[in-house]
């Protein structure tokens, strides 16, 4: 019996001595809320934790860089993806400050409840630009860098908030495909409403399919002007066919003055219009060297030709005037 009892008074010591420490820190919780208040002491935790959370977030971003970097990820994706991490910082943050200043899950429970109804009602659409950006953080349809299509604007993406897009405007000012340096903000919320057109997928589909219609005069050499076409797309575009190994190509069809040959080739969303000049100025040059090759255009041309067997007006014909 005497040992039975001194094993329980051990038990107990160890146990006592295991709680001591959450003793003393719960002590000291109680002494503050006496001299300060709750509330106080709600807002020194909350402060606390919001300098542990961004050293922590300061130590984590560093590491997320030297390891993204260490798997050769782009610029772009390691801005995109820190975005993203900075505002799942912010979240874990928010809620611990409302843990903090509440006291009690449950506290915390009942005001994410309100918070979210309070949303709901009055932010319905910025609500759902928040969910369209964590659509575009993890199924990537597009990332910064790309150019776009989105409700008829075109341009390419500077920044992808949790509330709207920017993009730097191509077009709009004048005519073709360069940037205008105009910025426009799309609200994440018509990303669920509207159609966006990508002109680049992925780093591997990169390339479009661009053409340069040239107008070909009736009587040119067809399969001169077709090697000509294709050796002038050659020499812009020649890094790419090497890269792709996609030749230019030439399709062709007849129409009122000549023949409209459209010399296709793959080309780069953002240089677009600068590689289509440099293809315009070498064919207009190699057409100028050559005699048998000629540019189409609308005009008249009234042709007479001499024929023997031809038969004449009647005012023109003879007349035997004694019969």
């Amino acid at each position: 019996m005497a040992d039975t009892l001194t094993v329980a008074q051990d038990t107990l010591k160890a146990v006592a001595t295991r709680t001591r420490p959450f003793d003393y820190v719960r002590n000291i919780k109680l002494s503050m809320t006496e001299t300060l208040g709750e509330s106080i002491v709600g807002i020194l935790y909350a402060v606390v934790i919001l300098i542990v959370l961004l050293f922590a977030y300061k130590i984590s971003k560093r590491l997320i860089i030297l390891a993204m970097e260490e798997h050769h990820r782009t610029d772009a994706q390691i801005s995109q993806f820190l975005t993203m991490w900075r505002y799942s910082f912010m979240l874990v943050g928010i809620v611990f400050v409302i843990v903090s200043l509440s006291g009690s899950l449950a506290a915390m429970g009942l005001t994410v409840a309100f918070v979210s109804m309070i949303l709901g009602w009055s932010l319905q659409r910025p609500v759902t630009g928040v969910a369209a950006w964590l659509m575009v953080m993890i199924k990537r349809p597009f990332k910064i860098g790309d150019r776009i299509i989105i409700q008829g604007v075109r341009g390419d993406v500077l920044e992808i908030s949790p509330t709207h897009i920017l993009l730097g405007e191509v077009g709009g000012t004048i005519g073709g495909e360069e940037s205008s340096n105009r910025g426009i903000l799309i609200p994440n919320a018509v990303l669920f409403d509207q159609m966006v057109i990508n002109y680049a997928v992925s780093e591997e589909t990169k390339y479009i399919l661009d053409e340069v219609p040239i107008r070909v005069s009736y009587d040119s050499d067809y399969k001169l002007a077709e090697e000509t076409l294709i050796t002038c797309a050659r020499e812009v575009t020649g890094t790419i066919v090497e890269e792709t190994g996609k030749e230019p190509e030439v399709r062709a069809e007849f129409f009122d003055s000549g023949v409209m040959m459209r010399l296709r080739y793959q080309s780069i969303a953002v240089e677009r219009q600068k590689i289509s000049t440099a293809i315009v100025a070498n064919v207009v040059e190699a057409f100028a060297k050559s005699d048998r090759l000629g540019f189409a255009y609308p005009h008249s041309a009234v042709e007479y030709k001499s024929v023997e067997s031809a038969s004449l007006p009647p005012m023109f014909k003879e007349v035997d005037l004694n019969t």
